[in-house]
C-alpha cells in the first residue's frame, strides 16, 4: 500500500508538470523528491550528473552554431534540395528534419524550415499536412540517432556502467538504420493522406475568402535571401571537424583499436604493473564539444549572448532541468523497491523482452523528453535483467509524447501551416501526427529488434 502510495505521488508530480512544460517538469519533481525522502524518508537517487554535463556541453556547442548562423546555412541547403523536387517533398522533408536533427543533437534545430516545408508543398498543390506531420515527427526521430544527443549518451554511460559496452556510433548506427525504415514507412502511408487540396471542401472555401487566400498564398516563407558570412560557414566546418574526432574514437573502439588516452586508476596487475583506464567517450564528448564552441568564439565570430538567447541553447538548458528532477525522482523510488519490481515484473519481461518498449512509450508520453526517458527507465531496464542489445533495439520507443500534441514542435508545426490542414482534431487524438508517429515507432522498434538479434 505505501509503494502504491508513493507511485501515486510520483505520477501526481508528473502530471502537474506536464500543464506547465519541461522546465517545471523539473522542479515539480523536487516537489515529488522531497515527499519521497522527507515525507517517506525512502533513500535519495543518484542524479544522472554525467549525462547533465554532456547535454551542457553538446547543447553549448550548438548554440554557438547557431549564433554564428551556420544553422542558417545548413537549413538554406536544405530549402534547396525541397525547392528542387517539391514532387518529392513528402519523403525529402522528413529526411531534412531527420538529419539536421541527427547532426545538432535536437529537434528544436528544424522550427525555421518547417515554414518552408508549408509554402513548397502549397504552392506545388500538394496537401501540407502530408510532409508537416511527418517531418514533425522526423525532427524528433533523429534524437536517437545522434551521437552528442541526450538520449543516446544515456544510453551509453548507463550501458556502460550495467556491464553492457557499447559505444555511441554502434547506438547511433543501429538506430538510424531502424529510424530511417520507420519514417520512410510513415512517408509512404503519408504520401495519399488525405483528400487532395482541390477536392477539400474546407479548403476550398478558405480560398473562397479574399483575405484568408492572401493569407495563404500572399507570403513565401524562404532562407534563400539571407546572405550567409564566411564565419558562418566556418562554423559549420569546427562542428563537423568535432564530431568527426568524436566519431573516430568510436570507430577505432569498433574495429578493436583503441586510440583514447590511458591513465593509471591506482591499482597494479599480477606483474606489479599499474592498471590503465582509458578516457570515458562520456569526458571525451565534453571536450571535444566545449573546444568546439570555444574555437567558434574565437574563429567564427560567434557571440555567446547571442546563442544564450537562441533556441537551441535555452531548449537544451531546458531539457538539463527537466532530466536532473525527472531522473533523480525516478531513480529514488525505483531503487528503493528494486526487489518488489524484480519479483513482480522480472520473469515476464525477461520472457517477452519487447514489452519494455511499452514501458518506454508510456512513460515518454508523461514526460515528455527522450533523454528523461532513458535516464530514468533505462537502469530499472538493466535491474530487470533485459539484455543491453535488445534495449539498443527498442531504444525508438522512447518517443512517445506526439501521442498527445502537446509537445512545441508540433504545436508550432501546426501554426506555420497557413492552410489548415495540419490539426489537432476535435477529440485531441485524432491529430495530424498520431498516425505518422504510431507508423514510424513500431516499424523503428521492430526493425532495430531484428536488427539487435542479428548482430549481437
Amino acid at each position: 500500500m505505501i509503494m502504491f502510495i508513493e507511485l501515486l505521488v510520483v505520477l501526481a508530480v508528473l502530471c502537474v508538470g506536464i500543464r506547465y512544460g519541461s522546465l517545471a517538469l523539473g522542479a515539480m519533481s523536487g516537489i515529488g523528491l522531497f515527499i519521497l525522502v522527507f515525507g517517506f524518508h525512502m533513500k535519495p537517487g543518484v542524479p544522472p550528473t554525467d549525462v547533465i554535463y554532456i547535454i551542457m556541453a553538446a547543447v553549448t556547442c550548438a548554440g554557438m552554431l547557431q549564433a554564428a548562423g551556420g544553422m542558417d546555412w545548413m537549413m538554406q541547403l536544405a530549402e534547396k534540395l525541397l525547392r528542387k523536387h517539391p514532387d518529392s517533398i513528402t519523403f525529402l522533408a522528413p529526411l531534412c528534419t531527420f538529419f539536421l536533427t541527427v547532426l545538432v543533437g535536437t529537434g528544436h534545430a528544424v522550427y525555421t524550415l518547417m515554414p518552408i516545408i508549408c509554402d513548397i508543398a502549397l504552392k506545388k498543390g500538394i496537401r501540407p499536412e502530408r510532409p508537416c506531420g511527418v517531418a514533425s515527427i522526423a525532427s524528433q526521430v533523429g534524437i536517437t540517432c545522434s551521437p552528442i544527443a541526450a538520449a543516446v549518451v544515456s544510453f551509453v554511460t548507463i550501458s556502460n556502467e550495467n556491464g553492457f559496452h557499447v559505444t555511441n556510433l554502434q547506438v547511433a548506427g543501429i538506430n538510424m538504420i531502424a529510424c530511417l525504415c520507420g519514417l520512410m514507412a510513415a512517408s509512404l502511408a503519408s504520401y495519399r493522406r488525405g483528400k487532395d487540396l482541390d477536392k477539400d471542401p474546407f479548403f476550398q472555401a478558405r480560398c473562397q475568402n479574399p483575405e484568408t487566400y492572401e493569407y495563404m498564398y500572399g507570403s513565401k516563407a524562404t532562407l534563400l535571401d539571407i546572405e550567409i558570412s564566411k564565419e558562418a560557414k566556418l562554423s559549420v566546418y569546427i562542428f563537423f571537424g568535432a564530431l568527426a574526432y568524436i566519431i573516430l574514437f568510436s570507430v577505432c573502439q569498433v574495429c578493436g583499436c583503441d586510440i583514447r588516452p590511458s591513465f593509471p586508476t591506482g591499482d597494479i596487475d599480477a606483474a606489479g604493473n599499474p592498471i590503465l583506464k582509458p578516457l570515458a567517450m562520456n569526458l571525451i564528448i565534453q571536450i571535444v564539444m566545449i573546444t568546439a564552441a570555444a574555437f567558434m568564439i574565437l574563429c567564427a565570430k560567434a557571440q555567446p549572448k547571442r546563442a544564450v538567447s537562441g533556441s537551441v541553447w535555452q531548449s537544451g538548458m531546458v531539457a538539463v532541468i527537466a532530466i536532473y528532477g525527472i531522473a533523480w525522482m525516478a531513480d529514488t523510488f525505483f531503487a528503493n523497491y528494486m526487489v518488489e519490481l524484480k519479483a513482480t515484473l522480472g520473469n515476464f519481461v525477461n520472457s517477452y523482452p519487447w514489452t519494455i518498449a511499452l514501458c518506454f512509450f508510456v512513460v515518454s508520453i508523461l514526460i515528455n523528453s527522450q533523454g528523461a526517458t532513458v535516464a530514468s527507465m533505462l537502469p530499472l531496464a538493466y535491474k530487470l535483467g533485459i539484455p543491453g542489445p535488445i534495449l539498443v533495439g527498442l531504444l525508438p520507443s522512447v518517443y512517445g509524447y506526439f501521442f498527445l500534441p502537446s509537445y512545441p514542435s508540433d504545436i508550432a508545426t501546426v501554426n506555420f501551416d497557413r492552410s489548415g490542414t495540419t490539426t489537432i482534431g476535435k477529440y485531441l487524438l485524432n491529430h495530424s501526427f498520431m498516425m505518422p508517429g504510431l507508423i514510424s515507432v513500431t516499424v523503428s522498434c521492430i526493425v532495430g529488434y531484428l536488427l539487435a538479434i542479428v548482430l549481437y
